[in-house]
């Protein structure tokens, strides 16, 4: 029992002797992706395609709704194989709509895809950037500060977003990034 209790309190000290000597840092990857000329291009580029492709989804829902109201106005003067006739049509009209929603928007649909195609090979060359720049400065670990990851508090001296822009050679004033962000931001509910 006493090897195991002197085991475990080696292994502590060990753990704790090297969590003292590692290094870390973060990286805000929205305030990194904003400030790149490529990336805001493509987000031009998607948004454009969306709102195309939104107002072509308004249009069929418009005719659909005007058929459906044609529909319930004249259904009292319709024989029984016309109104099935026509319910049918309102049948294959509310799926041509559903189908296109999510041939457009659905997961793994065009717009999901044509992301991947123009964000991805950016969001990698940050990635590649991050990385460098770590293992330049001997990083251990690096957050991402941006995005779905939530830090409560951040020490700007840990930032190496800065860094990371000058890896990917852009240029940035010191200054600006106070100006674009906060940086402790109140956390939002």
């Amino acid at each position: 029992m006493k090897k195991i209790i002197i085991l475990i309190v080696i292994f502590m000290a060990l753990f704790a002797n090297k969590s003292i000597a590692q290094k870390f840092a973060y990286v805000d990857t929205e305030y990194i992706l904003d400030l790149m000329p490529e990336y805001r291009s493509a987000q031009k580029q998607l948004d454009a395609m969306s709102e195309d492709w939104q107002k072509e989804m308004e249009q069929k829902m418009l005719e659909l709704e005007k058929a459906e109201k044609e529909f319930n106005a004249e259904q009292i003067l319709m024989s029984d194989e016309m109104k099935k006739k026509r319910a049918e049509e309102l049948k294959t009209k509310q799926n041509d709509l559903r189908d296109f929603r999510n041939k457009k928007f659905g997961f793994e649909g065009e717009l999901f895809k044509k992301r991947q195609e123009l964000v991805k090979p950016i969001q990698d060359k940050v990635y590649n950037a991050i990385q460098k720049t770590a293992k330049a400065r001997a990083y251990d670990f690096i957050f991402a500060k941006g995005g779905e990851v939530v830090m409560l508090y951040t020490n700007s001296k840990y930032d190496m977003s800065n860094e990371v822009l000058a890896e990917l050679g852009i240029a940035i004033d010191k200054s600006s990034k106070n100006q674009l962000k906060p940086e402790n931001p109140a956390p939002q509910k």
